[in-house]
C-alpha cells in the first residue's frame, strides 16, 4: 500500500488538501493532525464522510509540534498525552489504519535529570500502549532526524523505547538518512517491529523531505529489503509527492 501525506501542502485546508489527493493513484492518505489539518471532535466526522465516499483508507500522525511525552512538567505532559488520546479515538471512529506518534526530545530540564527523563518517556509510551490497547487502535514509534534534542535517533534506541509494550514502528528512510544511514541494521533489529514506512530523500545532513531520487538515500537496495507495510509519501511539496511516485514507478519497472 502506498499512501500521502497532507504535509504536501500544509499551508492548505484539509478539505482541499483530501479533495487534491483522492484524485493520484494511491491506496491512503495519511492525515498530519495539526495546524490547518488539525482533527478534533467537532471536525472529523465530515472527513470521516469524505474519505469513505472516495474509499480512501487514512492513517494519522498524532500533533508533534510543542508536544512532549517527556516532560518533566506534570501540566505539560498531561497535556500532550490527551491530545494523544483524542487522536487515538479519532483516528478509531474514522477507522484508520494506525496512529503515528514520535518519541519525547530532551528539554533543558530534562538534560539536567536524564533518569527521570527516561522514566517519565517510559511511563508514557506504557500509557499510551494500554489506551490504544483499550480503544482498538494501532500505534507505531517513529524514529528521529539528527539534531541533539530529538530521542529515538538510532534502531537500538527505538527497541528500547517499545521494548515491553505492543507499540509498532514507523521506519522513517529519511529521518534515517540523517543519523546513521545504516538501513539494513534498522531493518535486521526491528523487522517484526516495522509497521509503517516514512518515504522521503534528503542529502544525509538535513531532514529536507525532498522528493525520492532527488537525495542520496539508496532506494532501488531499501525497497528491496524493507517488510511489505504500508508506506507513505512524507515530502514537502505536491509537486514532489507527483516526482515521487513517477520515481516509484519507474523503479518498479526497471527491476
Amino acid at each position: 500500500m502506498i499512501g500521502v501525506s497532507t504535509q504536501c501542502l500544509f499551508d492548505k485546508s484539509l478539505g482541499l488538501v483530501l479533495h487534491k489527493i483522492k484524485n493520484l493513484d494511491v491506496d491512503f492518505v495519511e492525515i498530519v493532525n495539526e495546524g490547518y489539518h488539525e482533527l478534533n471532535r467537532h471536525n472529523y466526522r465530515v472527513h470521516k464522510e469524505f474519505l469513505e465516499d472516495n474509499a480512501l483508507k487514512s492513517t494519522i500522525h498524532a500533533p508533534f509540534s510543542d508536544v512532549n511525552i517527556g516532560s518533566l512538567n506534570e501540566k505539560i505532559r498531561r497535556v500532550s498525552l490527551s491530545l494523544l488520546f483524542e487522536t487515538l479515538e479519532i483516528a478509531h471512529d474514522t477507522g484508520s489504519l494506525l496512529v503515528v506518534i514520535h518519541p519525547a526530545y530532551r528539554s533543558p530540564l530534562g538534560g539536567k535529570f536524564p533518569k527521570a527523563y527516561e522514566k517519565v518517556q517510559k511511563r508514557s509510551l506504557e500509557e499510551i500502549d494500554r489506551v490504544a490497547e483499550k480503544i482498538g487502535i494501532k500505534v507505531v514509534l517513529e524514529n528521529m532526524p539528527s539534531l541533539w534534542i530529538l530521542d529515538g535517533q538510532t534502531p537500538e534506541r527505538i527497541a528500547e523505547l517499545i521494548d515491553g509494550t505492543n507499540l509498532g514502528v514507523a521506519f522513517d528512510v529519511g529521518h534515517l538518512n540523517t543519523t546513521t544511514r545504516n538501513f539494513d541494521e534498522f531493518i535486521e533489529l526491528l523487522r517484526d517491529r516495522i509497521e509503517y514506512i516514512h518515504l522521503s530523500d534528503n542529502n544525509g545532513t538535513e531532514d529536507s523531505h525532498l522528493a525520492l531520487g532527488e537525495g542520496t538515500v539508496p532506494w532501488r537496495e531499501i525497497l528491496k529489503k524493507i517488510p511489505r507495510v504500508p508506506m507513505s509519501l512524507e515530502v514537502r511539496t505536491f509537486d514532489a509527492v507527483l516526482k515521487s511516485l513517477n520515481f516509484l514507478e519507474e523503479l518498479s519497472n526497471s527491476g
